[in-house]
């Protein structure tokens, strides 16, 4: 998955140099936004991190809470959330998704079922260490049900068992008068992508259904949600994430708060792969779609996120 991001590290990287960049670019009366998105998308987050510091060391002064003071709207969110490095960004994400008004089931849903378990391991120890709090204790109070006992699975380490969860499935879905649902968040909680792949296939063979049709027969709400979520990011992670971006934009109003989380979630990892689903899946380009459905140096800050258009 290595090198398939839209984002690269700058070859000729001068950090104190791009940190005079940035200070030219909010001195005085205007900010020049443009400078600012150019500059910070066309460098890694590492590298970004780099600019903080030599910016702090320069002028003793916190480069976001400069930037903060200079934009407003979703593109200071945008620009924000590309200073924060990765791990500490899921932490975020995940702190404001449960202590925020409500809980938004979405974000924890996207990032629980999308992250590695070495990158699940270090956003528990990193939640821990930034807020003395326990995620998944956080987690199980803020959520409710089969769907809290799916989100702990999916905060613990995940297993290989090289033995047929098939049967399980079917057992405990399509072939039992009620569901259990018990065992379906065992073994889609616990299951690396490769083996859950492996088991779709024999159940396919075993029951003659998709599991994505059981599942939508025999669960409901939240817990269904995330049970898909798992089961669309062990078919394809960059298929998952295209069709939360497509869903993002489509119909009327768009939900900044998820496109902000994607592009910058994915910008290094795996945006190419995501178009490239994008593109095979709903006909048109993510670049074409960014462009339709938003406006400004957000919209501006976005397309270079994206990297290009697949038209």
């Amino acid at each position: 998955m290595a090198g398939r991001g839209t984002v690269k590290a700058h070859g000729g990287f001068n950090a104190n140099n791009d940190a005079e960049v940035l200070f030219k670019a909010m001195k005085g009366l205007g900010t020049d936004e443009d400078a600012i998105l150019q500059l910070l998308i066309a460098r890694s987050n590492a590298q970004r991190q780099e600019i903080k510091a030599a910016f702090k060391t320069l002028h003793g002064n916190d480069l976001v809470d400069n930037l903060k003071s200079e934009l407003g709207g979703k593109f200071e969110s945008l620009i924000v959330a590309l200073m924060t490095p990765p791990i500490m960004y899921d932490v975020t994400c995940l702190r404001d998704a449960i202590k925020g008004a409500g809980t938004d089931e979405k974000g924890l849903i996207e990032i629980l079922a999308s992250r590695l378990p070495n990158e699940v391991n270090e956003i528990k120890s990193l939640y821990k260490r930034e807020h003395n709090d326990d995620l998944e204790k956080d987690v199980t109070g803020d959520t409710g049900g089969n769907f809290s006992r799916m989100l702990v699975v999916l905060l613990q380490v995940r297993k290989d068992l090289i033995q047929s969860d098939a049967q399980a499935l079917l057992a405990a879905g399509e072939q039992k008068y009620g569901t259990d649902e018990g065992q379906f968040i065992t073994i889609l909680g616990n299951r690396s992508n490769a083996h859950l792949r492996r088991v779709f296939e024999e159940y396919r063979k075993l029951s003659g259904y998709e599991i994505e049709e059981s599942i939508q027969r025999e669960t409901s709400g939240t817990l269904q949600e995330v049970l898909l979520a798992v089961v669309k990011c062990a078919r394809s992670v960059p298929g998952y994430f295209a069709e939360s971006l497509y869903n993002a934009m489509k119909g009327a109003g768009t939900d900044d708060q998820k496109l902000i989380r994607i592009m910058v979630s994915r910008s290094e990892v795996d945006m190419m792969d995501i178009r490239a689903e994008f593109r095979k899946r709903f006909a048109t380009s993510l670049h074409k779609t960014i462009q339709g459905d938003t406006s400004g140096d957000y919209r501006k800050a976005l397309l270079l996120l994206c990297g290009g258009d697949d038209a």
